[in-house]
C-alpha cells in the first residue's frame, strides 16, 4: 500500500515538474485526468493578472530610463508563458484542494440550500463563484482564506514554490534582458554635423536586481489570491457537482 502511494507521489510530482519546467502541456490534461477534475475545471480559468501588473509596474519604477515602456513590454513578451503556466499550476493546486475539502463542502452546501431551491442548484453553472451578498456565504470564504494564510504561514507551500520557479525559470530571463532590448538612434545636437549615434539604453545590474525582485513580490501577491480564487471555485463546484 505504501508503495503504491509513494508511486502515486512521483508520478504527481513529476508530471508538475515536466508542465513547470519543461513546458509539456500534456501533463497538465493526465493531472486533471488523475483528479478527476477536468469535466468540473473546464468552465473556470485562471485570471491572468501578474503580466499586466508587472509590465505597469516596471514601466512606472524606470520612468526616469529612456525606452521605459520598450523595457516593460519586451520583459512581458519574454516571461509572458512562463507567468501563466505559472499561474495555472497555482490555480490547479488551489481548485484541487477547495474541491476535495468535504468539510467546507458540506458547509458551504448546508447554506445554499436555505437559500435556493433543488430546482435551481439543478439548472445553475455557477453558484457563489464570483459575488454574493448573502453575509453566511462571505463568512465562510473569509474563513477558507484565513485558513490559507495560516496554513501558507506554516508550510509555505505558495511561497517556495514560487522562489524556486522565479529563481530557476524568471530570473535567468530578467538578467538577460539587455539583449532584447533595441538601441536606439538619437542626435548628437552638441555636434557641429548633427551626427547620429547609438543611445545604448542598456540596464545595469542594479536595474535588473530591482527588476527581478519586483516581478518576484508581484508574482507572490497575485500567485496567492489566485491560489485562494481557485480554492473558493472548487468548494463551489463540488456542491453543484453533487446536483447534476
Amino acid at each position: 500500500m505504501a508503495a503504491c502511494i509513494n508511486e502515486a507521489v512521483n508520478l504527481d510530482n513529476g508530471l508538475k515538474h515536466n508542465f513547470l519546467y519543461n513546458n509539456d502541456i500534456n501533463c497538465i490534461h493526465i493531472l486533471l485526468n488523475l483528479y478527476d477534475l477536468e469535466d468540473n475545471i473546464r468552465n473556470i480559468f485562471p485570471k491572468y493578472v501578474s503580466i499586466k501588473n508587472i509590465k505597469n509596474y516596471i514601466s512606472k519604477c524606470l520612468k526616469d530610463k529612456r525606452g521605459n515602456e520598450l523595457i516593460a513590454k519586451n520583459l512581458g513578451e519574454l516571461i509572458h508563458e512562463d507567468i501563466n503556466r505559472l499561474e495555472l499550476y497555482l490555480y490547479l493546486e488551489g481548485y484541487k484542494q477547495g474541491f476535495y475539502n468535504i468539510k467546507a463542502v458540506n458547509v458551504l452546501e448546508s447554506i445554499t440550500v436555505k437559500y435556493l431551491s433543488i430546482e435551481e442548484l439543478y439548472s445553475l453553472k455557477y453558484l457563489f463563484h464570483f459575488k454574493t451578498n448573502i453575509k453566511e456565504v462571505l463568512e465562510l470564504k473569509e474563513k477558507i482564506n484565513t485558513s490559507i494564510d495560516r496554513t501558507e504561514i506554516n508550510d509555505k507551500f505558495i511561497s517556495e514554490n514560487i522562489c524556486k520557479y522565479t529563481t530557476n525559470i524568471i530570473r535567468p530571463k530578467v538578467y538577460s534582458l539587455n539583449k532584447y532590448l533595441d538601441k536606439q538612434l538619437t542626435i548628437d545636437y552638441c555636434s557641429k554635423y548633427y551626427n547620429i549615434k547609438e543611445d545604448s539604453s542598456f540596464l545595469t545590474k542594479k536595474d535588473l536586481k530591482n527588476i527581478y525582485n519586483e516581478v518576484y513580490k508581484i508574482v507572490l501577491k497575485n500567485g496567492l489570491m489566485l491560489y485562494k480564487d481557485a480554492y473558493w471555485n472548487g468548494v463551489n463546484d463540488k456542491v453543484l457537482k453533487r446536483y447534476k
